[in-house]
């Protein structure tokens, strides 16, 4: 039943997933199992610290606040300054969120964009992107380029480093170029940020840089989540930190919607952010599994473009990447097809090194 005769989920694609079913099951079929590589989603422990901290704060009777609580967001601007030399953000920046998908899906709708209105994404990227812009009915510009905006001006501005799913990380320069840009602009420039802590080659910048953005927040946010950092995508965890006047409209708009981070899980993702040693193992066991599965990938043929950063390998044999899908379930891996993020992906596929030691090792046997 549709209350209007027309369907919200009418304006967005169909979910990529369902699309290669098939595939899946083709390579469900291999004697020893299905390595499953097509989705980023943490299979380690979730951080001690932060379970001993859920269940500490399990009797939480009343209702908890939009904004998060003060502790929390001390302990988000005490992460940044300790891991990236941030400065300049205080706790009236920040804002936590239930999960970032669900920030960036409502990001547009929650800020007022709407019909008329330009959103830029990235050429190659994380579907929710257009998702938001579709869900406030604005028109969608899927470019890397500035220049490809032409006379029109955007509203708001998605940038992705390191970019799912290709991995490129970029430098202080280009990020300051948007800045500049979005700020000419009259756009907002949102930042997706959640895999800062894993960038491989390189070294991770940010938005709320000071050299970035000139020491000033005005008309940036940038989106950070504790789903890969520390194993707790279950949770629905994250938060957005940037320009006070932007955070208090979300609050404003959310309160009004309840959009509230459940007491417990604040107190996970407190503790969570005030300890590195697990998320430094965390990234040592990464770096392994990234490694083993990009030898097998290149010895297998397959040629590795970006991929410093974040937790995929952008991979192509050259080939159409639907083709590819199909060559990698004949063997019993399953991956995301690159059209997944766009039509530049066409020719590629995206590799999660997310899996378990042993899935990588039998993934990487398979390959050879």
């Amino acid at each position: 039943m549709t209350l209007s005769g027309v369907r919200v989920s009418d304006r967005f694609p169909d979910f990529p997933w369902d699309t290669i079913a098939a595939a899946k099951a083709r390579a469900a079929e291999h004697p020893d199992g299905l390595v499953d590589l097509s989705i980023g989603t943490p299979v380690d422990p979730t951080p001690e610290v932060a379970r001993q901290a859920l269940v500490a704060a399990a009797d939480s009777p009343g209702y908890p606040t939009v904004l998060g609580p003060e502790s929390l967001r001390r302990a988000v601007v005490d992460w940044l300054e300790r891991r990236f030399a941030i400065t300049g953000v205080g706790t009236e920046h920040v804002l936590a969120t239930i999960g970032s998908k669900e920030l960036i899906a409502n990001l547009c709708v929650q800020l007022g964009v709407g019909p008329g209105d330009v959103v830029g994404l990235p050429e190659t990227a994380y579907p929710t992107y257009a998702v938001s812009a579709a869900y406030a009915g604005a028109t969608a510009i899927p470019t890397d380029s500035r220049v490809a905006f032409g006379p029109q001006r955007p509203k708001l501005v998605f940038i992705n480093f390191p970019a799912n799913p290709h991995g490129r990380v970029v430098g202080r320069e280009h990020l300051k170029a948007w800045v500049d840009f979005c700020r000419e602009s009259g756009a907002l420039l949102v930042s997706d940020e959640c895999y800062l802590e894993f960038v491989w080659e390189g070294e991770p910048v940010s938005v709320l840089d000071p050299e970035v953005n000139g020491g000033s927040l005005d008309g940036i946010i940038a989106l950070h989540s504790l789903s890969k950092r520390s194993n707790m995508a279950g949770y629905r965890d994250a938060f957005v930190v940037g320009d006070q006047s932007v955070v208090a409209e979300l609050l404003a708009v959310r309160k009004h919607l309840g959009f509230m981070l459940p007491t417990p899980v604040a107190a996970a993702m407190q503790a969570a952010l005030g300890d590195d040693a697990h998320v430094d193992e965390q990234r040592a066991r990464y770096l392994a599994r990234r490694s083993t599965l990009r030898a097998a990938l290149e010895g297998a043929g397959f040629r590795i473009d970006h991929s410093q950063g974040s937790l995929y390998l952008w991979a192509t044999r050259g080939e159409p990447c639907r083709e590819t899908v199909d060559w990698l379930a004949e063997r019993g891996i399953l991956v995301a097809p690159g059209d997944f993020y766009g039509a530049t992906g066409s020719r590629h596929v995206r590799f999660a090194f997310t899996a378990t030691d042993e899935r990588i090792a039998a993934a990487a046997a398979r390959l050879a």
